[in-house]
């Protein structure tokens, strides 16, 4: 027996605050559309967790999204996509039985375009702890372009730096600088930088301020975004799904007071957020 779909939003998880600036270039992208964004802030970071803990925290998320009505969800945190989106897609969803339900990542949109960005075949990727360990972007870019070169650098310090308020003071210089001379020091031939997390973004003028003007730095908001509207112009049956009713909610798993405060630093305008427990 077929029942009606009804309509939902179109989820956006991230961990804390980052997948905002995700969220933003899809909201740019593809304005028409309702989005809610989840962040997990009670539980933050994932970067430093175990593959099975960002599997657990990401999986009760996504379930709460469908719960809300949203069949596509896009995990907005390169951990959570590292750590979690391959067993999501493998063994959740197919439990589930529900062929309108989808979740997508972060990882292979970036991995797919990337290689085009550099000429020397040597791309440096700056990313949390979780992420490096996963080897995740290694692999997919692997699969996209062989003959490219990836080297890894864990930056640990750099989301907290961003969710302490501190990204823009001169004790982040040290950090920046001591976490890019690593990269560098793996190759003299890297002229092209990834910035794999999502917060990142917000330190990109530091960035700049330490490598040479020829090296291109990646942030992956517009090719997120850019590729969503792909998937949806590939996939009619989920964009039909897609409610467009030009709205987005927001909600935390943590105090929404502090989450409001903070989100607008990535948002670039104020907003008001729900709590929700997972």
């Amino acid at each position: 027996m077929n029942t009606v779909q009804q309509q939902g939003a179109i989820g956006v998880f991230d961990s804390g605050y980052g997948g905002l600036t995700i969220l933003k270039d899809i909201v740019k992208t593809l304005p028409t559309y309702s989005y809610k964004y989840l962040g997990d802030n009670a539980r933050t970071p994932y970067g430093t967790r175990s593959f099975e803990t960002v599997h657990q925290y990401t999986w009760q998320a996504v379930q709460w999204f469908f719960q809300q009505g949203c069949h596509l969800v896009v995990l907005a945190c390169n951990t959570a996509s590292a750590k979690a989106l391959r067993t999501i897609q493998q063994t959740n969803l197919p439990v589930l039985q529900d062929k309108h339900k989808r979740v997508l990542g972060v990882i292979r949109p970036t991995a797919e375009i990337i290689g085009n960005y550099t000429q020397t075949n040597h791309i440096g990727i700056l990313g949390t702890t979780g992420t490096v360990q996963s080897s995740s972007y290694v692999l997919e870019i692997e699969k996209f372009f062989p003959s490219v070169k990836v080297h890894q650098q864990a930056c640990p310090l750099f989301v907290p730096l961003i969710e302490n308020n501190e990204h823009n003071s001169q004790g982040a210089n040290f950090f920046v600088e001591k976490y890019l001379q690593e990269l560098l020091n793996q190759s003299n031939n890297i002229d092209t930088i990834l910035l794999a997390c999502t917060h990142y973004p917000l330190l990109i003028n530091k960035i700049k301020n330490y490598i040479n003007g020829n090296t291109k730095i990646i942030s992956q908001g517009e090719i997120v975004a850019n590729s969503l509207k792909d998937y949806l112009l590939r996939h009619p049956e989920i964009n039909a799904l897609c409610k467009q009713e030009n709205k987005v909610e927001f909600f935390t798993t943590d105090n929404t007071t502090a989450f409001n405060n903070q989100a607008t630093t990535f948002w670039g305008q104020a907003i008001s957020s729900i709590q929700i427990e997972l």
